[in-house]
């Protein structure tokens, strides 16, 4: 698929701050010289660390000063910008802290909630709407209104999505850093409305900056190099991103189609950089979504996915009128966790027939250490036999675990499979060594499914599996699951 034109770069390059690829290294750069002109305090006067209670006791007055509202606007961008500096000048342990502080010290007034509590339960009639005024503002955390001073700062927005990021590793152990990061989630959610995201396409020709973040944040097939990205943005690929207005450098979440003739069965064959360029004008007729990657882990509960591949899938269509199918291929990442997690307990999984033909390959007897075995023979696929045995039972259990397994809430069992579902799609085929590489034989067996976005019954899918939990899976599948 390679194109007839070469274009040469050079390897990506990270800014040498600190250890590459943290918080500070992404932020700092970028920010810090854009606030240093913003504020009139002098930062830098705390410990990395905030080992001392004078530290903790000079960054509480701090964020005191940036509620307080003293002076103009100018004034509180200020003092925003100089606690911005300060909390970027901390080390992993400081910003940790910093976050205590704040989830902390300016969390909503308990004797306030309580007494507007007791006011709304004994206030007449007439009397409630203000009651219930005054209790929706004493349940509202000061630390609220100090997160919102950021965002009229230049990168401010970026600024709260990667403190979100680092607030996330600490928040599920702390029930007090849990609730400051479900605050910040609810406002991040507000201001990233998909009405107020742009969608664009990602061409070899974009700037090198946002070539090299597609390959950063890649998160399902790993981009190898240069070439690989250039061959995954031709004339016959199409990528995908939503962009925020304060963030417009920065994507949020990105998506790559192959323009191919029929249903694609192997990732491998779509990422051919060797493979022949195909005109989707007058040779394709099927966009095979096969990597859907957020960018910004800041961002995480805050759902950009189906509205990408909708406004995508709408997109192609105006464009290349040929197209009649929209569908994915779609890793499983977690089919071998479940089907170890049933071998442990016991559970006898293959027919009859199967066992039989495994046992032959293993020479164990026993169904449940056969297969456990030959799993655990990491060339089982290049032993004819041993692949030829373990194909139908491996078929038909990936069948049940897309279909039938279940999660809490009575959603799908697989995280992929709950996505696309919740999207209105179906299971639509399961692929046999679609994907052999290290982490597809790892997660699922080399296993892939195509999950089939029929215009005409997305709605219908939607709700049949948000609201009765019901997988829509094409007869092919089907006939798995009654095997």
């Amino acid at each position: 698929m390679a194109s007839t034109d070469s274009k040469t770069k050079t390897g990506p390059t990270v800014p040498a701050v600190r250890a590459q690829g943290s918080f500070f290294d992404r932020t700092v750069v970028r920010i810090v010289n854009l606030w240093r002109d913003l504020s009139d305090t002098v930062t830098g006067t705390v410990d990395a660390s905030l080992s001392a209670d004078g530290d903790i006791r000079r960054l509480r007055d701090q964020m005191r000063a940036c509620l307080d509202g003293r002076g103009g606007e100018v004034s509180a961008r200020g003092r925003a910008a100089a606690l911005g500096q300060t909390y970027l000048g901390l080390d992993a342990l400081g910003r940790e802290r910093f976050l205590r502080l704040l989830a902390g010290a300016f969390d909503a007034d308990r004797k306030q909630v309580d007494g507007a509590v007791k006011a709304l339960l004994e206030s007449a009639p007439e009397q409630r709407p203000q009651a219930e005024a005054m209790l929706r503002v004493a349940l509202e955390p000061p630390r609220n209104r100090l997160l919102m001073q950021f965002n009229a700062l230049p990168q401010g927005v970026k600024f709260l999505v990667d403190l979100r990021a680092e607030l996330m590793k600490h928040a599920r152990k702390d029930g007090t850093l849990a609730a400051l990061d479900d605050d910040l989630r609810r406002l991040l959610s507000t201001w990233f409305d998909v009405g107020f995201l742009e969608l664009r396409r990602i061409t070899w020709g974009a700037p090198a900056a946002l070539l090299e973040k597609l390959i950063n944040y890649e998160a399902v097939h790993e981009i190898r190099s240069w070439e690989d990205l250039k061959n995954r943005l031709d004339s016959d690929r199409r990528c995908f991103a939503f962009f925020h207005p304060r963030m417009p450098d920065e994507p949020l979440i990105f998506v790559e189609v192959a323009l191919v003739d029929g249903m694609a069965d192997n990732v491998a064959v779509l990422l051919d950089e060797a493979a022949p360029l195909v005109d989707p004008a007058h040779n394709a007729d099927t966009a095979i979504f096969y990597s859907i990657s957020n960018a910004q882990r800041g961002l995480a509960g805050i759902s950009f996915g189906g509205f990408l591949i909708k406004r995508v899938g709408d997109l192609l269509a105006g464009e290349l009128p040929g197209l009649r199918t929209f569908a994915t291929l779609s890793p499983i990442p977690g089919f071998r966790r479940w089907l170890d997690s049933r071998l442990d307990a016991g559970e006898a999984l293959l027919l009859p027939a199967e066992a039989r033909k495994l046992a032959e390959a293993t020479k164990i007897g026993n169904d449940i250490e056969s297969l456990r075995l030959a799993l655990g023979n990491p060339d089982w696929r290049s032993e004819p036999a041993l692949a030829d045995a373990l194909q139908p039972p491996l078929v038909r259990l990936c069948a049940r675990y897309l279909v039938n397994e279940k999660g809490r809430g009575d959603r799908a069992l697989d995280p992929v499979a709950h996505f696309h579902l919740t999207n209105g799609a179906r299971v639509e085929r399961i692929n046999w060594l679609g994907d052999t590489s290290q982490r597809g034989m790892q997660a699922s067996a080399g296993l892939m499914v195509n999950y089939l976005y029929e215009l005409g019954r997305i709605e219908e899918n939607h709700e049949r599996y948000t609201g009765e939990g019901g997988v829509t899976a094409s007869s092919a599948v089907t006939r798995l699951l009654k095997s």
